[in-house]
């Protein structure tokens, strides 16, 4: 996916159509993401399907519980998809951040490897 460290760097046009496929991820991830959460609080809460996005995006958007499930099974699906809302955020964070951080690392790579001129 990524060049190699002897090929040059990718044109700027090309780099911004690769993180935008990057954040193309990340958009398909929040949405799976969202849905379990949504379908999770209004099947085993009860909840009505707004009020259900409304805790699956607070807890997703890293805000916490909008109010405490009350059903025992509730609880256990807040607390797990917490957890798991928890690692999408950084695997989210490791997505996005994947190909500016190549790109820095790859430019000096390559400006270290070409030979001096003059």
């Amino acid at each position: 996916m990524y060049e190699r460290h002897s090929q040059p760097p990718i044109s700027r046009r090309a780099f911004l159509g690769r993180l935008a496929a990057h954040f193309g991820v990340v958009f398909v991830l929040f949405l799976g993401s969202l849905g379990v959460g949504v379908a999770g609080f209004a099947l085993l809460e009860g909840m009505a399907w707004a009020d259900a996005f409304l805790h699956a995006s607070a807890l997703l958007g890293g805000l916490g519980f909008v109010e405490a499930p009350g059903s025992v099974g509730g609880k256990l699906f807040a607390a797990l998809y917490s957890l798991y809302a928890g690692l999408v955020f950084l695997a989210a964070f490791g997505i996005v951040l994947a190909p500016v951080v190549h790109r820095i690392l790859h430019k000096f790579h390559w400006e270290a490897d070409r030979p001096e001129s003059g």
